[in-house]
């Protein structure tokens, strides 16, 4: 047998005799976070898109996905506006804040906030010393905001849109709060929820 032959031979064997290469398993969305994070929360004003955002991201993730005002209309039994309009913003934003606690509590969860729940103190304080939470802001300019809002179905129940000065008031008030908190802010003014999604993980994920 002429070396050649003999080489071929020999490769042919090794070749079939070693078991084929197993491509890598993708690892899940959840192993590109850090280690230790045990809650996202999303904030940021009306039309941000917390709730469809948050709900996808969850997905991703295979964690759970919790919306603060339903929280609240579930603990109290009525709706958002019922509380608003019987009982006033003073007694709503106390049962926000008893079930922004509750909510905090949960690991393994995207929670979405309400517009306004990071203008009282407390509840800054419950997102700030809360460990292992990363609080992301998503942003887009107020008309944008705006625009999506007029196009959703509960707009009429958004008291806010029938008065544009105090939707500017509310913003401008808000902003530095949705700036302080967030641990990272996303650009949602020209983007789809999936892709806010993928922007969103790409910071997570991004060594700091």
């Amino acid at each position: 047998m002429s070396t050649s032959t003999a080489a071929t031979t020999a490769n042919s064997i090794k070749s079939e005799s070693m078991p084929h290469a197993i491509p890598a398993a993708r690892p899940p969305v959840s192993a590109t976070l850090p280690g230790d994070l045990r809650r996202i929360v999303l904030t940021g004003f009306m039309g941000a898109g917390k709730t469809t955002v948050g709900r996808k991201l969850a997905a991703e993730l295979g964690w759970d996905f919790l919306d603060l005002d339903t929280l609240i209309e579930q603990r109290t039994g009525m709706t958002v506006p019922q509380i608003f309009s019987e009982k006033g913003e003073a007694a709503f934003r106390q049962l926000e804040s008893l079930s922004l606690a509750v909510a905090l509590g949960r690991k393994s969860i995207v929670l979405a906030l309400g517009g306004g729940t990071p203008e009282l103190l407390t509840n800054r304080l419950l997102l700030e010393q809360t460990p292992r939470t990363l609080t992301v802001y998503l942003h887009a300019p107020l008309a944008v905001l705006t625009a999506r809002c007029l196009n959703q179905p509960d707009a009429v129940v958004r008291p806010v849109l029938a008065d544009s000065l105090e939707a500017e008031r509310r913003f401008a008030q808000r902003l530095p709060h949705y700036r302080r908190l967030a641990g990272i802010t996303v650009d949602t003014t020209m983007t789809n929820a999936t892709e806010t999604v993928a922007l969103l993980q790409k910071q997570v994920s991004a060594p700091q």
